[in-house]
This record gives structure tokens, sequence and C-alpha cells, in this order.
């Protein structure tokens, strides 16, 4: 009975990865999405939006030196003078625009509501002042779809990344691109982070599903924003990955609740991937 369950999850895991790549494939212009060609350039402020990477969690309780506090250092070299971190361990899309993030408690930077609400006053607080803003958000919807004991992924897979699409396309993007539109000219550079798989040494049969996962990105920040390229300089898609011991906490964290962050190399890695995005 067990093993029929498990080919049966299987299955399961198999067609909610075929139908995601459908609906993605289906979908008109996705393949070919680019990114913003043109950019702003660095301004006074820097604001750091996003889950736990943005705030730089790690087991060991360093919280900070991670990806938003490495790339401010180079950001300073450029006549950036202040930094806001509103990034919120365990945030999901759905919490960013409703608010309800679990780990409220832990913001860095404080504030009221939703982590959405709170970047757009401080974009009109600070209105043509504010450049780049990064993100990373996504990760949170669709970890909960991943079984790592047995390697398998929910048949919620397709829907949960559907609705990440929806919330950054419909409310996201475009309310934080609005908010850095002075007189009808964008003020600031929104770079978008794609995500690295902590899980490709241990499940290899997650790669393709963190990589449909960044198609999506790309092709939600359409219009929006520049992707700023994680995967890549983690590694790719070779498992092995060499990498994932030195970049993350995989090898390294023994009750593993929070291994699947970055460690300082990494988002010394990942800080590179925005200045190369940025260009700055």
């Amino acid at each position: 009975m067990q093993r029929k369950a498990s080919r049966l999850s299987r299955a399961v895991a198999s067609s909610a990865f075929l139908l995601a790549l459908v609906l993605w494939f289906a979908s008109p212009g996705l393949a070919a999405a680019k990114s913003n060609a043109a950019l702003v350039g660095p301004k006074a402020y820097y604001l750091a939006l996003g889950d736990s990477l943005a705030y730089g969690l790690q087991p060991n309780l360093d919280n900070d030196d991670g990806y938003a506090d490495d790339f401010y250092t180079n950001l300073q070299s450029h006549g950036v003078t202040h930094y806001a971190n509103l990034g919120c361990p365990d945030e999901t899309t759905k919490t960013m625009i409703d608010g309800g993030c679990p780990a409220s408690i832990l913001r860095k930077y404080p504030y009221l509501g939703p982590q959405l609400q709170a970047a757009v006053h401080f974009l009109h607080k600070h209105a043509g002042q504010v450049s780049p803003v990064t993100l990373d958000i996504a990760a949170n919807d669709l970890i909960p779809d991943l079984n790592t004991s047995t390697c398998t992924i929910r048949s919620s897979w397709a829907s949960d990344l559907a609705t990440v699409d929806t919330n950054l396309t419909t409310i996201i993007l475009p309310q934080l691109v609005a908010a850095m539109t002075v007189n009808g000219q964008v003020t600031g550079d929104l770079l978008l982070m794609n995500y690295y798989d902590p899980y490709q040494n241990l499940c290899p049969n997650t790669v393709p599903y963190i990589q449909l996962v960044n198609q999506h990105l790309l092709a939600d920040a359409r219009g929006y924003a520049t992707i700023a390229d994680v995967f890549d300089p983690f590694g790719g898609a070779v498992t092995p990955n060499p990498n994932i011991c030195a970049y993350t906490w995989m090898c390294n964290d023994p009750i593993k609740l929070l291994a699947i962050h970055a460690t300082d190399t990494g988002y010394s890695v990942m800080a590179n991937a925005f200045e190369q995005a940025a260009g700055y």
C-alpha cells in the first residue's frame, strides 16, 4: 500500500509539473519576457523588500550580513547614504499584500501593516529619492508544496505558482512602480531576484521546479523590474551542486530548520548578482 501511494504521489507531482509547463508555454509572450533595459541609477535611499533572504537570516543568528547589507556597502560608493530593510522572514506574496507575516516581530525596520503598504509609504515619503529597490518574494508561497522526505511535489504547486504570478503582476510590482513614479517618470530601479535551489543535492528532481519558478519571475518582471540572477551564480542546474555546502547551511545546520538560507559567502554571491543586474 505504501509503495502504491508513493507511485501515486510521484505521478501527481509529475502531472503538476507538466501542467505548470503547459500553462507557462501556453501564455503568449512569456517565453520572450525580458527585464527592463534602461536603468535610472542610484539615489540617496536604498530600499530592500522581501522574505528571509532579504532580511539576511542565518541559523547562527548573524542576520546583519545578508545580501541587502552587502549590496548597500557597494551602493555607498555610488552615493547612496540611507538604507531601509523591510524584509520579513516567512513572508509570502499574500502576506506582503494583506499583512500577517509570521515573523513580523523580527523586522529590522519598524512599520505597521503589510510590507507592501509600508514600502509604498516609504517611496511616497522619499519621492524621487529611492533607487534601487530590491525584492525577493515567492519562495514561501511554494515551499509548503515540497516534501523533502519523499522528494515529491504536491498537486497544489501549479495553482500556488499561478497565485504568485497574479499577486506580483496585478498588485505588488505595479504598486511599487507606481509609487516610484513622479510626474510620469519612473525615478528608481526595481530589481527582482530569482532563486537558487537549496534542495538540489538532496532532491535533484526539484531543479526543474525552481527553473520554472525563475521563468515565471522573469515573465512577471516584464515592464516592471530587472531580474537579478542568483540561480546561475549558485551553480545552476548541475547536480550535485558543489556550491550548496559553501553557499547555504544545508550541510552545516544540525537542526535543519533554517538550513536553506545562505551563508555569508552565499549572501555575498547574491549581492554580486544584484550589482551585476544594476550595473552600478
